[in-house]
């Protein structure tokens, strides 16, 4: 039996999560949190429909096993590739991105760009649901993969990155877009480096916000809201946790304790993608390659 004061599950590849992380701590104050963050296996927009379907349930699978009373699938990716596929092997509501985003979006606007990993915008579920609500919308989906390497590498505001940005914005902007929708959930944390190279009129949208409205709207449907002032958040990784830890300060504010965690083994283990940091070097010497041509 589901007690009202159990955890909310929420996880992503990284700390793009703690957006969503963030939007619980102002909607839903009195909510306690299991947050993970796979960082031994990101970026995930990278990766294919199988192996992001994998990681889904072995998070799932743990987060069952620590009695979450919901999870939030705080990664656009898993939300675009796997929620359908797994929501029904769970005895808890799995909540995903995708919806609550291209509803936030057709209500601020008719030209519509999605920033996204190119697993999210190659699924192209952020045009369908959005087509949906609105078929005389216009969308236009553009994977980004250098993103999520520049942000879990703690390098938003290297000159450079604000050139690749500059780069994935510009064939929206020639479509003249009025609202540009998160894909991701590490994409907000670009939005100093994004309002600078963004016409004012256009109306940023992040997912993350919204999802957390649809949480508190189901917690209220199913009863489960938490007793106040008793919510406390546990991090888990699977990666370096004091890595994540200190890359997590500035977007929380505080240098959380994580602890190292193993998820359950569903099958034959898949191999790592390679590691943050050979990914952002290569970015930045395609960078470079660029300006001296």
């Amino acid at each position: 039996m589901t007690n009202h004061n159990q955890p909310i599950g929420v996880f992503d590849s990284g700390v793009g999560g703690l957006t969503v992380l963030r939007a619980m701590y102002r909607q839903l104050q009195d909510e306690s949190v299991l947050y993970f963050g796979d960082t031994a296996r990101l970026p995930y927009g990278t990766r294919s429909p199988q192996d992001i379907r994998q990681f889904v349930r072995e998070i799932l699978l743990w987060m069952a096993q620590a009695r979450v009373k919901m999870a939030i699938v705080a990664c656009n990716t898993s939300s675009a590739l796997a929620l359908e596929a797994v929501r029904s092997e769970f005895d808890f509501p799995i909540l995903g991105l995708i919806l609550p985003g291209a509803r936030a979006a057709v209500g601020c606007g008719q030209r519509i760009g999605v920033i996204a990993t190119p697993a999210t915008a190659a699924s192209g579920a952020y045009r369908q649901a959005i087509l949906e609500m609105n078929p005389s919308a216009r969308v236009w989906e553009i994977g980004c993969p250098e993103f999520v390497p520049l942000i879990e590498g703690d390098r938003i505001h290297r000159p450079e990155t604000r050139e690749i940005i500059r780069e994935y914005l510009q064939p929206l902007l020639q479509q003249r877009i009025d609202t540009l929708v998160y894909g991701c959930t590490h994409y907000p944390l670009l939005e100093p480096v994004l309002r600078q190279l963004l016409p004012p009129e256009v109306t940023l949208v992040d997912p993350a916000t919204y999802v957390v409205e649809s949480a508190g709207r189901e917690l209220d449907l199913l009863g489960l809201r938490a007793t106040p002032g008793r919510a406390m958040t546990r991090f888990g990784v699977s990666g370096c946790p004091q890595t994540f830890a200190n890359l997590s300060r500035q977007w929380l504010g505080f240098v959380p304790e994580v602890e190292r965690v193993t998820l359950p083994d569903l099958g034959p283990s898949l191999p790592s993608t390679e590691s943050v940091e050979p990914v952002v070097d290569r970015v930045y010497r395609v960078v470079e390659s660029r300006e001296a041509s």
